[in-house]
């Protein structure tokens, strides 16, 4: 079982070898880099490509670990007793599981994805440690063991919005998506704008980097976003010659695809007007 990409995801070398030794490993595999370099979408194609599915966890800022696992009603049951349900005999009429149990009781091997981890409370990762080492937990209300039948390939990835604690990283095979550089950039963008002309596409990126580059900016625009501005300037049939600027234009054509906050659109509105008091 060997990752080596899709057609419609470019992976560099050094990503299908992270993603090969986790599996060889069978360690979780998390992954880092700026919001929109394609994390989330690593697991979909990994899971494509290896030709298993996919289950999905997305971690919101109220996700505790224990929902991963499984869920007791106790409410449910409690008003189910009142009103006499049969149903209330069976303790397991009111558990409700969680994406682990769903990864640990299919019987072939899927892909399992945490997507975000660092949006969730800081003792979240160290609340998986042991389940995601030992690839098992108790039930209490049952009193079962869950053990998985098919070691899944997790996933983890995270914005590096919070540090991770060491206990939790020394569990996961680690590797950061560095931001793809223009060569590496016009290959993913053939995938998802085949055709695109070369001048069009060698001024725009030129653009886009320049952009990127720019001493001040807030929030940098990422491969998503590159890839949605390239889609407009198609939709508005835009050629090379129209996305030229002059010395007093600092912003690019349909800048809203790119820049995403008012202060790195004045800071370009700022460029200009200094550029022209200079001219």
């Amino acid at each position: 079982m060997k990752f080596e990409g899709t057609e419609s995801y470019v992976a560099t070398s050094d990503l299908t070898i992270a993603v090969n030794a986790a599996v060889t490993l069978e360690r979780p595999l998390l992954v880092k880099g700026e919001p929109g370099t394609g994390k989330t979408e690593l697991a979909r194609q990994v899971a494509q490509g290896l030709g298993l599915r996919m289950i999905e966890w997305n971690i919101k800022s109220t996700t505790k670990a224990q929902q991963g696992l499984y869920e007791y009603d106790a409410v449910s049951r409690l008003r189910d007793s009142q009103l006499g349900d049969e149903r209330v005999h069976d303790v397991r009429n009111y558990i409700r599981k969680g994406k682990l149990w769903e990864a640990f009781e299919a019987d072939e091997k899927v892909v399992l994805l945490i997507d975000e981890i660092d949006k969730a409370d800081i003792e979240f990762p160290n609340d998986l440690l042991q389940e995601l080492d030992r690839m098992e937990f108790y039930v209490y209300e049952t009193g079962e063991t869950i053990k998985a039948r098919q070691r899944p390939i997790v996933i983890i990835t995270s914005n590096n919005e919070k540090e991770l604690p060491d206990a939790f990283l020394r569990r996961c095979f680690f590797h950061y998506i560095r931001f793809p550089d223009i060569e590496t950039m016009k290959r993913i963008v053939a995938v998802h704008h085949p055709g695109l002309k070369d001048q069009l596409l060698t001024t725009a990126l030129t653009q886009f980097y320049e952009l990127r580059d720019q001493a001040g900016l807030k929030k940098k625009p990422s491969t998503s976003e590159v890839l949605d501005w390239l889609k407009l300037l198609l939709a508005e049939d835009l050629s090379a010659d129209d996305l030229k600027r002059d010395g007093a234009d600092a912003l690019p054509k349909l800048h809203g695809a790119l820049l995403k906050n008012e202060q790195d659109v004045h800071l370009f509105e700022r460029l200009a007007f200094m550029a022209r008091r200079t001219r």
